[in-house]
């Protein structure tokens, strides 16, 4: 019979967090702690690519100013072999680092200073959308259209049988569109779905995505087969 702590911690969910400055390091830990997470630390942009490499992470807290590699370099690394859900940490509120975290491959992005309680529910709130929701399982089946397939409950995508590799946020944004071929989504209708109501960002961040995806599923993305812009109102899926 199984004991109900080894259940627990079976299920526990695990967090990597990077950042130079250790006592923000050792803050968000403790607070994940709090939450029965199981939390790793890296200093610097090696030492956070070769945990990635070794360990299977559920979110990675990721700061953008990092000795050896940037942020912006471990997130593209990270990218090629995982598609973990990353949030972006920075000093900035400039918009650029933004918009180039979103560049390569982050999900979010949170500007420092940061409130904890801010940094946990942005977490959960990628957790509830990546994680398939109960009852829902019948529902979450292949999605097919032309040479693509989305694997809905592996959340994986494949075009020719080869895999794609997607963030969380481009493959919701395509599972979307496709559940819903030829509708019309706004920038502002996609944003308030797939960010969240509360969501800080504008809708420059859906343009990212949706440019980061045709590069991805379109074999000539300025003249996309799959996702379709309708000049000034938004973006929708052709069913091929």
């Amino acid at each position: 019979m199984l004991r109900e702590g080894w259940l627990t911690k079976v299920a526990a969910k695990r967090a990597l967090v990077v950042d130079d400055e250790k006592l923000i390091v050792k803050g968000i830990r403790f607070s994940l702690e709090q939450d029965d997470m199981q939390v790793d630390c890296a200093y610097d942009g090696e030492e956070a690519l070769e945990l990635a490499r070794a360990n299977r992470y559920d979110i990675i807290l990721l700061d953008i100013m990092l000795p050896k590699l940037t942020g912006f370099e471990v997130c593209q690394q990270i990218r090629e072999f995982s598609n973990v859900p990353i949030i972006m940490l920075t000093a900035k509120g400039d918009d650029m680092d933004k918009i180039l975290g979103l560049e390569y491959g982050a999900d979010d992005y949170i500007p420092k200073p940061f409130n904890i309680l801010e940094v946990k529910a942005r977490i959960k709130a990628i957790m509830r959308r990546v994680e398939p929701k109960k009852g829902q399982a019948e529902a979450r089946r292949d999605l097919v259209s032309g040479e693509m397939r989305l694997d809905c409950e592996g959340r994986r995508a494949y075009i020719t049988g080869r895999e794609i590799g997607l963030t969380a946020k481009e493959f919701e944004v395509l599972e979307l569109l496709m559940t819903n071929p030829n509708k019309v989504y706004s920038r502002e209708a996609l944003l308030k779905i797939v960010w969240g109501s509360d969501y800080p960002g504008d809708v420059r961040t859906v343009d990212v995505h949706i440019r980061r995806l045709r590069e991805k599923i379109e074999s000539n993305p300025s003249e996309p087969q799959y996702v379709h812009t309708k000049w000034g109102v938004g973006y929708y899926f052709y069913n091929v």
